[in-house]
């Protein structure tokens, strides 16, 4: 089995077709089954990869074509890239979030929140820069649709600071730019939140521990 590139949380391997996605961590169960909830009441409606199969901690599912938004950012293509993100982000906050978690009640307002969207978690088609897939649904929930907003800009800023200026392209295709305070509180707490989970997931390499920690400290002296 070759392993894919980009997985950061679980392990995850293409076979053929096929990929194989074994969860790992805390609440590995419960992130499974959030994932495929998701994926499977998603499908027909969004690009997601289908569900073929699923056992204990692993879900097997459909392989889809297309290049990594990280990396078409890294060749150059950081505006069509996050415009993409911006329009496929919009298509995700509009669909009804009961019909995906039903029947879990969702708080008044509350949208489709991926959970982990961004540049990181999408395909596209490298010669019409279309999205072939969104990834990795497994912290998908009920939510205000500034968490996936911020975090999109988290990891931009973070991973390709090269190119904030092309968010600028993706807050325009979503349609909506929420103040700058309102997006810098929601960094800092998404970034806090990811360096207690990975200091909670137990690494052995305390290094990947201690690069959240500096991301954390980082995110909080940013300014737009």
């Amino acid at each position: 089995m070759e392993l894919l590139r980009h997985g950061y949380t679980n392990r995850t391997g293409r076979d053929g077709a096929i990929v194989v996605k074994s969860y790992r961590g805390p609440d590995a169960a419960r992130r499974q089954s959030r994932e495929e909830t998701a994926l499977r009441a998603l499908h027909g409606r969004l690009p997601v990869p289908p569900v073929l199969d699923a056992d204990d901690n692993t879900l097997h599912l459909r392989f889809l074509d297309g290049e990594h938004g990280q990396d078409l950012i890294r060749g150059g293509w950081a505006e069509q890239v996050l415009q993409a993100c911006g329009h496929t982000l919009r298509r995700i906050h509009a669909i009804d979030v009961t019909t995906v978690f039903a029947p879990d009640p969702a708080p008044p307002g509350a949208v489709l929140v991926h959970g982990d969207f961004g540049p990181n978690n999408i395909l596209l088609d490298p010669d019409t820069l279309t999205v072939t897939a969104v990834l990795d649904w497994e912290w998908a929930h009920p939510g205000d649709p500034l968490e996936d907003l911020a975090w999109c800009e988290w990891i931009v800023r973070s991973y390709h600071g090269e190119h904030v200026s092309a968010l600028e392209k993706f807050f325009t295709a979503y349609g909506s730019r929420p103040a700058w305070p309102l997006r810098h509180q929601q960094m800092i707490s998404q970034a806090r939140s990811l360096a207690e989970l990975t200091q909670r997931w137990g690494y052995a390499d305390q290094d990947r521990v201690h690069t959240r920690w500096r991301q954390l400290a980082a995110t909080e002296a940013w300014t737009e």
